[in-house]
């Protein structure tokens, strides 16, 4: 076929061959002075020997053909008419079987064609060949380094020929559809360049066919080469500036696409197509608002060349708009518009014809934006969020009629996962609350709030309120801080995304207000405690003690603790008001142990508040895992009484209420685990209270007959701790008591006590022997020894039983005890000595007792009690 279509082309020029026999002439003698005739007759047998089948005799011919035409003196017309006659044999060859042939006559052709002086001339015989070798659906040429040569080769053409080669539009746009989308990188980027070129030259014709390129440019653009997609987006720009602009549409997302490219190459080469149409395309006005956004997508490129570019494109842009619209901004232009008071530091302002081109274009961008900062893919969400906070910046108060669509986007993409999409909404935020009237946005972010608090709400809020100034926000503080301190918004979640949102709302209130914050301290404080109460970690507890901090010194107090008293009230009011539905899972309890604890020494001054809070609560009645946690939080204050309930010394006016409607009824034996738990803390609570000292012995004395009861009967828990504080709080109360207790109420102590002996725990054992140590201290004159003999006898009995127990330690603390117990009734004490000391197995220590007894110089004849 290719054979054919040269055979053609030779005839029509009317190339004549002559014979072997008739080349008399050597090449090296070509052109001297001779016409191109006679040129012609020296190379007929290069000619004749391009027919042959010897591969190395037609590459010979060629060779000396391509030295005939590199004759300096063979130039002009003749060259012309020299070239023409061989143009139909050397184009034959580029369909010769050896490679070799084909590419020495791609390069005789190359070669010539450059130094025609009419190369337009050629066209009629060139095109079709390389159509026919390049142009195929299937590849013709089977090598790559030629394919390319015959592509550099029609870049030649264009070149040489330019606007001539117009007739040839379809041509030379079915061998570039092919060329474009060959598998060789190197013929993909000739193609490209070829297609710019061509398109350069003839825009008046190319724009019929310009569209026919667009689709292997774009299956091409995603090539793994970087090279050959810079290639083919700087080719798509110049198509599509020099031929049918609506092709815009079909390249616009392959674009978006490479904005994302690992290559910095690759994205410089989208800034500048994209600002080139921007400022050049003839129907740009069409397509601001979807070109725009592609520009703009770059001021956030990590690369700061790129970022340059295109604010550098972007100016320029906005400055011809401007001038090209002056008419319609004359009035703008002559009456500067000031930036907001709270325009954002260190950024400088755009010019007008850059926010104007944004204001105009907004309501086409804002909904694409809307959708592609949810999208599935981070690179696009991150993208869409950057572009988001550029415009509102260009847009200035003209986003207010968009603000519904505004806000619906950033509470989507607030929740994002990714930090970049979440800090870009925050400066988008930030943006509203500079240049938007605070009644416009909070009445929106309010009303969703109340709707449905989510952190994303919180977030936004508090981002608008940081980018609104203290005087524009100060008449609306009061409604900010009573919604975010009602119950359904404070406690709207425990989770840690939205109490941390809800704690940065506090700071930019706190910020906001300044000195006039004393009007909302107590919502922050109820909202703050709040927030305390929900454990979420060590970091954020730490921010919003800070906060707490900060709080308080913008009211001019010294640390939190003025700060509660401030509020103290009210904020046991507020805790108070549902203390009747508390539980174990409340939130209201967790505030109230909070406030009970961090006050410090402001909880001594509402003591009349927490007594009913805390009589209500530790009701037996009510739920016992909260009773459980309210004691906990009862220990705590009590162990440290002076610095908290008795910090103003008036603890003891509520000693009654506390012994009688609080420790006793829990101190009670009820079945179950969890009531022998809440005993435990009970008496947890009572030794507490006895350790703290800050009740006089007339003030213990005077509760005593409720609590010795009730605390005796504990000393048969089956849990250690209980048997044990109860043994030391027996202990603590007969100390107290001096020589008070009648010798009724001992006698009903001991035998409780000399139980705990045969306790499991040695702890127990030994402060049970502590205590009749104790015990036995308090017995005075008007303990009657006759009368109480078989009390006395018992004891000791007991008592010498486990003077010879396995544990020497125990032994010992039996001694101690013995000796004291000694002077109640010696002679009945070594009569029980004497007939017991023959069965011990350490006789040892009843001889030590008997002589301790002696020693004390009392009688011990058995008759004298």
């Amino acid at each position: 076929m290719a054979a054919n279509a040269v055979a053609e082309s030779s005839k029509a020029m009317g190339v004549f061959q002559v014979a072997d026999s008739q080349q008399t002439v050597e090449t090296s003698k070509v052109g001297e002075g001779r016409a191109p005739t006679e040129v012609l007759q020296t190379l007929a047998r290069h000619l004749n020997c391009l027919q042959d089948d010897n591969k190395a005799t037609r590459r010979r011919a060629l060779c000396g053909l391509r030295q005939a035409l590199q004759d300096p003196e063979l130039s002009g017309a003749a060259l012309q008419e020299v070239f023409s006659s061989l143009l139909g044999s050397l184009l034959r060859c580029l369909a010769d079987p050896a490679e070799s042939c084909r590419e020495l006559s791609l390069q005789v052709l190359t070669e010539g064609l450059r130094c025609l002086p009419k190369p337009q001339q050629t066209l009629p015989y060139l095109m079709p060949v390389l159509l026919q070798r390049l142009g195929q659906p299937t590849l013709v040429e089977p090598s790559e380094e030629l394919r390319l040569g015959l592509v550099q080769l029609l870049s030649l053409t264009v070149e040489v020929c330019g606007a001539r080669l117009a007739p040839y539009l379809d041509e030379m746009v079915r061998i570039l559809q092919r060329t474009i989308v060959d598998p060789f990188p190197e013929v993909k980027k000739e193609s490209c360049k070829c297609a710019a070129s061509y398109a350069k030259c003839i825009p008046e014709h190319f724009h019929m066919q310009s569209e026919s390129l667009i689709k292997p440019l774009m299956q091409t653009i995603s090539h793994q080469h970087s090279k050959v997609r810079v290639a083919v987006i700087q080719t798509a720009g110049t198509v599509i500036q020099h031929g049918n602009g609506k092709s815009v549409d079909d390249v616009l997302s392959h674009l978006a696409q490479r904005l994302f490219d690992d290559s910095p190459q690759v994205r410089q080469a989208v800034t500048h197509v994209v600002g080139n149409w921007l400022l050049e395309l003839r129907d740009r006005y069409s397509y601001f608002h979807k070109l725009i956004p592609l520009l703009l997508s770059c001021f956030s490129d990590e690369m700061p060349d790129i970022r340059q570019l295109a604010i550098n494109y972007w100016e320029k842009i906005g400055l011809k708009w401007q001038q090209e619209n002056e008419e319609d901004l004359k009035d703008k232009l002559d009456f500067y518009n000031s930036p907001s008071p709270c325009y954002p530091e260190g950024v400088n302002r755009p010019q007008l014809g850059c926010r104007e081109l944004i204001y105009r274009n907004l309501s086409k961008i804002l909904p694409a934006i809307s959708h592609d900062i949810t999208d599935w893919v981070v690179g696009t969400r991150i993208k869409a969020a950057q572009l988001l906070a550029v415009l509102l910046l260009h847009a200035e108060d003209h986003i207010t009629q968009h603000m519904e669509l505004i806000l619906s986007t950033l509470y989507q993409a607030s929740s994002d996962e990714e930090s970049e999409v979440v800090g870009n909404c925050v400066k988008s935020a930030e943006l509203i609350g500079a240049f938007v009237n605070p009644e416009v946005f909070l009445r929106l972010i309010m009303s969703a709030l109340q709707k449905s608090p989510m952190p994303s709400h919180l977030l936004v809020l508090a981002a608008v309120i940081r980018g609104s100034s203290g005087q524009m926000i100060k008449p609306h503080l009061i409604n900010i801080a009573n919604v975010l301190s009602k119950q359904e918004i404070c406690q709207g979640s425990e989770k840690f995304v939205f109490l941390g949102q809800l704690h940065c709302c506090m700071e930019s209130l706190i910020k906001a207000s300044g000195e006039h914050c004393s009007e909302i301290s107590l919502q922050l404080m109820k909202v703050l405690v709040t927030i305390l109460a929900v454990p979420t970690g060590e970091d954020l507890y730490n921010k919003v003690e800070a906060t707490m901090h900060s709080l308080a010194e913008v009211q001019g107090l010294a640390n939190k603790q003025d700060l509660y008293r401030q509020h103290m009230d009210q904020l046991m009011e507020w805790v108070a008001s549902t203390h009747e539905h508390w539980t174990n899972f409340s939130v209201e309890r967790l505030q109230f142990e909070i406030i009970v604890t961090q006050s410090g020494p402001v909880i001594g001054e509402a003591l009349h508040h927490l007594m009913p809070i805390l009589k209500a609560c530790l009701h037996p009645t009510r739920e016992p895992q909260m009773r459980l946690k309210i004691f906990a939080v009862l220990s705590k204050l009590l162990l440290n009484a002076n610095e908290t309930v008795n910090s103003r010394g008036q603890f003891h006016l509520y000693l009654e209420t506390m012994v009688q409607d609080v420790l006793v009824p829990n101190l009670q034996w009820h079945a179950g685990r969890t009531s022998a738990a809440i005993r435990t803390t009970a008496v947890s609570c009572l030794w507490a209270l006895l350790q703290s000292e800050v009740l006089s012995s007339q003030q213990i004395l005077h509760v005593q007959d409720m609590l010795m009861p009730q605390v005796i009967t504990t000393l048969d828990e089956d849990s250690k701790m209980t048997r044990l504080i109860s043994c030391r709080i027996i202990n603590k109360l007969l100390k107290n008591s001096g020589n008070q207790f009648d010798p009724v109420r001992l006698n009903k102590i001991y035998p409780e006590l000399l139980k705990r002996l045969d306790d499991a725990s040695d702890e127990v054992r030994v402060a049970a022997l502590k205590a009749l140590i104790t015990w036995f201290k308090s017995i005075t004159d008007d303990y009657e020894r006759t009368t109480f003999k078989a009390h006395i006898e018992f004891l000791y009995q007991g008592l010498l039983v486990h003077l010879d127990d396995p544990d020497s330690s125990i032994q010992e603390a039996v001694l101690e005890t013995l000796k004291e117990g000694s002077v109640i009734s010696p002679a009945l004490l070594v009569q029980e000595i004497e007939a017991v000391k023959h069965k011990h197995r350490t006789p040892a220590y009843c001889d030590q007792l008997l002589q301790h007894i002696q020693s004390l110089g009392i009688t011990s004849d058995p008759s004298v009690l």
